[in-house]
Order: C-alpha cells, then structure tokens, then sequence
C-alpha cells in the first residue's frame, strides 16, 4: 500500500522535537546550565538516531567471488572448494515466528516496469505456509528457549510503497537504518526479535555502493530492528543471479532468500547461529547448487542453506 502524507507526519514530529529541545535549552539557560543542556541535547540526538552496527551476511557477486575482503566480510564459497560447518550458537536470539516487512523505497518505484513488487510479494506470500520446506533447514536452530523458527502461515506481514519522495542516489548505512526505522513507524509495530524489515532501493540508485562494492545484499541489528539491504539487484545482472535458473529475477528471491534465512537464525549479528569463521547459514552456501523451490505462491529461484544436521547444503528440511 502506498501512502503519500508520510512527510507532513515528519514535519510534524521535527516541529515537535525542536519545540522540546527549545524548551530544554531556555529552561538550561534560566538556570546557568546552558553549556551542559547543550551537551545533553547533543547526546540525546545521538541516541536517537538509527546507529549502524556492521554489514553482516554479505552475498557476494558471483564474479567477486576471489575479491579482497574490503568488499566481503568473508572468504568461504563452495563454488571455490571450501568447506563449511558446523554453525555454532553464540548465546543469543534466533527468531521463532518470523514477521517479514518489505519496505519499497522511493517514488521511483510507482514506475517499475519488471515485476519486482508481486514477485517480492508473491515470494514472502509463499514462504512459511504448508508448500514451503525451504523455510524448515533453520527450525534445527534453537536458541537459550530451546525453540527455533517456526511456519504456521505466510511470514509477510506488511508492504509500503514509500513514495512520498525518492530514495537517495547513494544512500549510506545510516540512511538505510533510518528507512527501515520510518517502515517501523508506518506499520505501527513494536519490533520483536521476529520482526524483519527489508529495505528495497529502486533501479538506478547505490545504497552503500552496491554495485560497486562487490556485495549484492547484507542484514545488520540497528539496536531496534533486524533489517536487510536489499538493492535492485537486476541492475547487476548475472552478477547477483539474473537468469540463473528461471528468468531475470531469480537474483531477487536468491539473495533475499539468503539474507531471510541469516536474519531468522542470526537476528542480532553475531550472537546467533555462526561458524567458526564468522560465516552464517546463508554464507556457506551462496551460489552453490541453485535451484527451483515450488510455493503456494509461484516458484522461485533460491539458494540452499546450510544445516548442521545434515552436515552440507539443503534445500529443504
């Protein structure tokens, strides 16, 4: 659904932050304390604002596979011959009912030629219902409640077409963390450790330099929100899947899939499920063994994950 009166409700809410932090400051000044309300506001901005913790999960162009580490958190790739395994629990959550929100990004997506909407839609639709075992390979991992991720129905959750202006040319990380925050306030949610948003950027733009850094997706925990970097992946070809199994967008559900699977077992980066080499389930495996995975929904081009228990990839569990 998409909603046009998001930047007056913006407005709004800087009119009255600023009102507040007058009121500080004159209140600060009466007493002789401005120096230190200065000081405080600062830091109280600071607190506020949607702080980047890392780039976690990073799938790799498939022709970056031997790049330099500068553009990948990680080395490991089965096209390569490397092995992978076992995931080992950090302490930390995973996610058991897992509520997906994708976030469209900028007016730019009203003139989106290519489908990617429905077949985000349709994908998300399809995951965690009765036709999906693809979802299952993570229910093996299990966190301090001894339970892991569950599927009782579809895990989306909600959709926003957030077209009230476009998205940034080159939008930072921060940036990125601050958008999946404004779909937390859409949506009217109080995030849980079950709560994904996944940033969709539209055709043209480079949300922390993709194409050019070497990665086609990554997830990160901004202290709130599990979210996901999702760039318009068709605008590096078969570099990030395009037509590598059905047709022009099997990059879409292939690198979201991946990020998806990372954020369920490892939500909080790096206190979940990872391996001794900081690789998570959907990292062991990118690029290897692609396949077709049937939903109730439509079928989708997707990549295995990895599972202890089976000691390799699968594609189902």
């Amino acid at each position: 659904m998409s909603e046009r009166n998001l930047a007056p409700r913006r407005l709004r809410r800087g009119l009255a932050a600023l009102g507040a932090l007058a009121l500080t400051v004159g209140l600060a000044a009466l007493s002789g304390g401005t120096a230190s309300a200065t000081a405080q506001i600062a830091q109280q901005a600071e607190h506020h604002k949607p702080q980047p913790h890392g780039r976690f999960g990073i799938v790799p162009m498939r022709s970056a596979s031997t790049a330099s580490t500068a553009s990948r958190v990680h080395t490991f790739s089965p096209e390569s011959g490397g092995t992978g395994g076992p995931l080992n629990y950090g302490g930390g959550p995973v996610q058991h009912n897992v509520q997906v929100y994708l976030v469209f990004w900028g007016n730019q997506w009203d003139s989106d030629s290519n489908g990617v909407e429905s077949y985000m839609q349709n994908l998300f639709s399809g995951l965690g219902t009765s036709s999906d075992s693809w979802s299952t390979v993570t229910s093996q991992y299990t966190d301090s409640s001894g339970s892991g991720p569950t599927f009782n129905g579809a895990v989306l959750a909600g959709t926003w077409v957030d077209d009230a202006s476009a998205a940034p040319q080159s939008a930072a990380q921060s940036d990125i963390a601050a958008e999946a925050e404004n779909g937390v306030s859409h949506f009217g949610i109080t995030p849980t450790n079950d709560t994904q948003i996944v940033v969709l950027s539209p055709s043209g733009t480079n949300p922390d330099g993709f194409p050019n850094s070497g990665f086609c997706a990554w997830h990160d925990y901004d202290g709130t929100v599990s979210y996901t970097n999702m760039p318009y992946v068709l605008d590096a070809g078969s570099s990030c899947g395009a037509n590598s199994v059905s047709n022009q967008l099997d990059g879409f559900s292939i690198v979201e899939g991946h990020e998806y699977a990372e954020s369920m077992t490892d939500p909080q980066p790096s206190s979940g499920w990872v391996a001794g080499d900081g690789e998570e389930d959907g990292d062991l495996c990118a690029w290897y063994n692609l396949g077709s995975v049937s939903l109730s929904t439509g079928s989708f081009a997707m990549q295995p994950t990895w599972s202890n228990s089976a000691n390799g990839c699968a594609m189902s569990g």
